[in-house]
């Protein structure tokens, strides 16, 4: 049996661009890919932490060093510049892939550069 698991995240990414002509997708630093191992046409879920909104879309790569995250097409009526996302992807693995499996999570500044990066998430404690 395979379960799904998050795979790899953008953390707090700013929306740089709302592209509602652009073909439908969300255009991604080409750095940041690298960095999070996420690729080209990779489906992915965006979390809109500045109004709620949840929704699918693919990867398209955007030029490097740039901090360029566009959400394009129809998706663009779901976000605005400067909108703080979560981007995500997950993978399916088998029970031993995923005894092994760590997710790459690169958390970004306001200006999409790399604050840090890790594969791990510290344990929620109570208040």
């Amino acid at each position: 049996m395979l379960s799904t698991f998050l795979k790899a995240k953008l953390h707090m990414a700013s929306v740089t661009q709302a592209e509602l002509w652009y073909d439908g997708s969300c255009a991604i630093d080409a750095d940041l890919l690298k960095i999070s191992g996420m690729q080209e046409f990779e489906q992915i879920d965006i979390y809109n932490v500045t109004n709620g909104e949840r929704f699918t879309t693919y990867i398209i790569v955007a030029e490097p060093g740039s901090g360029i995250i566009s959400i394009n097409g129809a998706a663009a009526r779901k976000c605005q510049v400067g909108d703080r996302i979560i981007i995500a992807t997950y993978g399916q693995f088998s029970t031993e892939e995923a005894a092994q499996h760590r997710p790459k999570l690169v958390y970004l500044n306001a200006d999409n550069t790399v604050e840090r990066s890790t594969n791990t998430i510290p344990t929620q404690l109570a208040e």
